[in-house]
C-alpha cells in the first residue's frame, strides 16, 4: 500500500555571500554564510512507479512540474520515483533556495545525506539538506556547521523572479564584480533585474537601513522586525514578512 510523507522544507537565507574564483568548467567557487528560516515549503510524496509533481501555494506560478524541477532530479539521483505534492509558501525565483529546499526534502525522505550527492542536483541543495547556519564553499558542497545564532529579518518579496543562472552569467560579463555589501552578486542582479533596484531604494527610505540581497535575488531583507515600517510595499504588490533563524532540522 502506498503511504504519503511529508517533509517540511525551510527556506534558506544567504547573509554574506563572496565569489573566490571560477572552475575550469564555470561553476563559481563562493564562500558564502547561510541559515535556514521558520519560512517553509511542504513537499508530500507518496512512492509511485513513475514521478509525478503537483504544485499548490501562494507560490505555485512559474514553478515547473517536469524534468525541470529540481524533486524531479532528485528522485532521479535517489534512483526513487513517486508523486510529489509541493505547497509552495517560499516564492519561485526569490533567492530564498525553494526549489533546493524542495529537492533536498526529497533526499532526505530517500536517506541520502551526502552533500557530495546534493551538489549534482543543485549549488544550494547541500546546504538545504543540512539547514541550521554553516560557511559553505566549494560550489556550494562543502559545509562547515556554526552554532546556531537567533536573529531576526525582515524580507521584502517583490513581485519579480530573478534567474539564478542569468545572474551569474552576469557576474562573469562584468569581469566579476564584488558588491558594495556583502553579496557579490548584488551588482550582477541588477542588471538583469533594473527594477531591483527601486525596491531597494524603497525599503531603504523606510527604514533607514541599506537592504541585502538574498542570493541571486529577487528577496531583500533587513535585520530585526521592520514590518510596520515596510508595510505600504504590500499595496505596491511586496509580501513584507518577519522570519525567524532555524536550527538544524
Amino acid at each position: 500500500m502506498s503511504r504519503t510523507h511529508t517533509v517540511v522544507a525551510p527556506a534558506k537565507l544567504t547573509l554574506t555571500l563572496a565569489i573566490v574564483g571560477v572552475r575550469a568548467d564555470g561553476y563559481h567557487l563562493i564562500d558564502a554564510e547561510m541559515v535556514g528560516l521558520d519560512l517553509a515549503d511542504t513537499v508530500s510524496i507518496t512512492t509511485a512507479n513513475s514521478t509525478s509533481i503537483e504544485v499548490s501555494g501562494s507560490y505555485a506560478t512559474g514553478v515547473p512540474t517536469d524534468e525541470r524541477n529540481l524533486c524531479w532530479r532528485a528522485m532521479t539521483v535517489a534512483g526513487r520515483a513517486g508523486h510529489i505534492s509541493i505547497h509552495k509558501s517560499i516564492p519561485h525565483g526569490g533567492g530564498l533556495g525553494g526549489g533546493s529546499t524542495n529537492a533536498a526534502a526529497v533526499l532526505r525522505w530517500a536517506g541520502i545525506d551526502d552533500p557530495d550527492t546534493a551538489v549534482r542536483i543543485g549549488a544550494d541543495v547541500p546546504f538545504c539538506l543540512h539547514g541550521g547556519r554553516a560557511r559553505v564553499t566549494g560550489i556550494g558542497e562543502v559545509i562547515d556547521p556554526l552554532p546556531h545564532v537567533e536573529r531576526i529579518v525582515t524580507l521584502v518579496i517583490p513581485p519579480l523572479q530573478v534567474s539564478t543562472p542569468a545572474v551569474y552569467k552576469a557576474w562573469d560579463d562584468l569581469g566579476g564584480p564584488t558588491g558594495d555589501g556583502p553579496n557579490d552578486l548584488e551588482p550582477a542582479a541588477l542588471v538583469v533585474e533594473p527594477r531591483l533596484a527601486e525596491w531597494r531604494h524603497r525599503i531603504e527610505a523606510l527604514t533607514g537601513r541599506t537592504p541585502v540581497l538574498a542570493g541571486s535575488g529577487a528577496t531583500w531583507f533587513v535585520e530585526g522586525e521592520r514590518d510596520d515600517a515596510l508595510a505600504e510595499l504590500v499595496d505596491e504588490g511586496a509580501e513584507v514578512r518577519v522570519a525567524r533563524t532555524a536550527d538544524r532540522w
